[in-house]
């Protein structure tokens, strides 16, 4: 199936994949980084699945999710009826549970599973047995249960039961993880529980308080990154997959199931708009957690609870999405220097205040420490926001972010009566914005660029007017954005930034579609620029690229007309956010 075929259920700790034809192809238990249960995405169905739906295998007729919710409904009408697949992931009070009832519609229809369990990322065989009418698969340190009053009949490897349902019948599964090394987990109640999750999530939806004309994709977005919230840490992952390429039948493929500083940073900006401070606070102190040590030993990502470490591998038994190889576990981009994230750290800590964040000591001793490292190296090059594995550069995103964190911490001390070297952090603040002035603006062309020296441009240069940096009328400004439209865009969708067929820039081969974040920039700088028609007209196109639920992975690829990269994709649904709220 393609990317957009999937949709999205979690509990806040995990997520699954659930196709268009009712195959889970994509779980990590018990956490977004967990080795797989069900690793068919990037594989095959040898590799773990669990499907339920019509015989024949067709695909859902429609699916949606239940208002304000992450309650999942899939519907296939048949020629004797219809029968409809209520998934959905109960926030956890121990053991992570995936729910699926099916629910006769109308008529009576023939149902069919089948459960196919692969731990280790489809690796993994288990041992299955039966045990007081339920199956139990065991495998190294992972356990599973599947609780169901259907009979399921083992064979290849794999279980399968079919089954009918009439109008008003439902019938239940409930799947299990636990620790292999302990007992038989007690089994949830899927009604009870179904209607807690709606609850839980309707209650949270509440809070929300955009009203604008698309509250809608706006809420659909919201959703989407509090699912992607580790509850219990307050951690944020980028997304909760790994190796979807961002180039079909290529090796860009990369491990989004961590939490990136600069991503999680602009999650909660996103949030705090919306009126879920919070989810600020758990954040914050996910944040101090992690970072907490020396400045220079600041990373640009972490695991979800704040591991450092996250060593790169490839598991070469598996196929990739589409022959995209090689499959990649961890990110060796950990290591990178990256200094627009201090900027993205102390912006995010500045609008937590504003938005009534109490203060915190512990937090302004750490920025302090922060600013100091910024002070010494903001003058180095780096590899930048889109994390090149080509040689580091004086990116002018980078430096553009280190005058954001000295212009932040300013206002902290300014707004919200903190102390600190004020006079030096303004002069470093105006020797910073100079030399970009200096060094990154070709005035020939009325543009910045890039890097220093450089003639390439870069969406991220669409930053400069919403960080404050300069004014939306700045002619320099006005410039870029019309020499961005000009030529980094790709059937009307802007591209990063051009990919050198030597990969000069990156060093990697191939191409990429189109990241979706920054055209949503371009929509946001185009309204403050009071070009509202264009920016209103490119946000509807934007919209139409989500799937039948409103979900959008991390770029679009024209030349296939097909969403491409790590789905759901938080760096996608965020900018949506404040687009919306910009036009709004």
């Amino acid at each position: 199936m393609r990317i957009e075929d999937y949709a999205l259920i979690g509990d806040m700790q995990s997520a699954a994949l659930v196709g268009r034809d009712g195959s889970i192809d994509w779980l990590c238990l018990p956490r977004f980084d967990s080795p797989s249960s069900f690793g068919a995405l990037l594989g095959g169905e040898h590799n773990g699945h669990w499907w339920v739906g019509p015989s024949g295998r067709p695909m859902a007729t429609r699916r949606r999710y239940r208002p304000d919710t992450l309650i999942l409904e899939s519907e296939w009408d048949t020629p004797t009826g219809t029968v409809r697949v209520i998934d959905f992931m109960p926030p956890r009070d121990r053991n992570p549970d995936v729910v699926r009832i099916v629910e006769g519609v109308s008529g009576t229809v023939e149902v069919c599973t089948e459960l196919r369990v692969r731990f280790d990322y489809g690796r993994i065989v288990p041992w299955v047995r039966r045990s007081e009418g339920h199956l139990q698969a065991v495998g190294g340190p992972d356990s599973v249960w599947l609780h169901s009053a259907v009979p399921l009949i083992g064979g290849d490897y794999a279980h399968q039961a079919t089954f009918t349902v009439s109008a008003g019948e439902r019938v239940p599964f409930v799947f299990t993880w636990h620790p292999s090394h302990e007992p038989m987990p007690t089994m949830i109640d899927p009604e009870t529980h179904l209607a807690e999750t709606e609850a839980m999530w309707a209650e949270w939806v509440a809070q929300c308080t955009y009203k604008g004309p698309w509250r809608d994709a706006v809420v659909r977005s919201l959703i989407t990154l509090k699912a992607l919230t580790y509850e219990p840490t307050g951690g944020i992952v980028a997304a909760p997959t790994t190796s979807l390429p961002e180039d079909l039948g290529g090796v860009r493929n990369w491990d989004y199931r961590y939490c990136w500083l600069r991503d999680a940073t602009m999650t909660l900006e996103a949030l705090i708009d919306s009126g879920y401070s919070g989810e600020a606070e758990s954040w914050r102190d996910w944040l101090l957690r992690a970072i907490a040590g020396r400045p220079q030993d600041l990373q640009i990502m972490y695991g979800v609870a704040g591991e450092r470490r996250l060593p790169e591998a490839t598991l070469d038994w598996l196929a990739g999405y589409e022959q995209s190889r090689p499959v990649r576990i961890g990110n060796a981009a950990v290591d990178q220097l990256q200094l627009d994230v201090y900027g993205e750290v102390m912006n995010c800590l500045y609008l937590a205040r504003t938005s009534g964040l109490p203060a915190s000591d512990r937090a302004w001793a750490i920025q302090q420490q922060l600013l100091s490292y910024v002070e010494e190296h903001w003058d180095e090059p780096d590899e930048g926001l889109w994390e090149v594995r080509g040689p580091r550069r004086h990116f002018t995103h980078s430096k553009v972010m280190c005058w954001v964190a000295m212009d932040r911490a300013i206002r902290q001390v300014e707004n919200f009566d903190r102390t600190g070297p004020v006079e030096r952090w303004r002069a470093v603040r105006d020797e910073i914005h100079a030399e970009i002035l200096r060094q990154a603006y070709d005035p020939a062309r009325n543009t910045f660029t890039q890097s220093y020296g450089s003639t390439e441009l870069d969406a991220a240069l669409l930053l400069i007017p919403l960080t404050g940096f300069l004014p939306p009328d700045d002619p320099r400004v006005i410039g870029t954005v019309e020499a961005i439209q000009r030529e980094l865009m790709a059937d009307g969708f802007v591209l990063r930034y051009p990919v050198a067929e030597d990969n000069s820039v990156d060093g990697l081969p191939g191409g990429e579609g189109a990241f979706l974040a920054c055209s949503f920039w371009l929509v946001e700088v185009l309204s403050m620029m009071g070009r509202r028609e264009e920016a209103t007209e490119l946000f509807e196109r934007l919209l139409s690229l989500r799937n039948d639920v409103g979900l959008l992975a991390e770029e679009y690829d024209p030349r296939y007309a097909r969403l491409v990269g790590n789905f759901p994709q938080a760096f996608s649904h965020v900018p949506l956010v404040h687009a919306a709220k910009a036009l709004s």
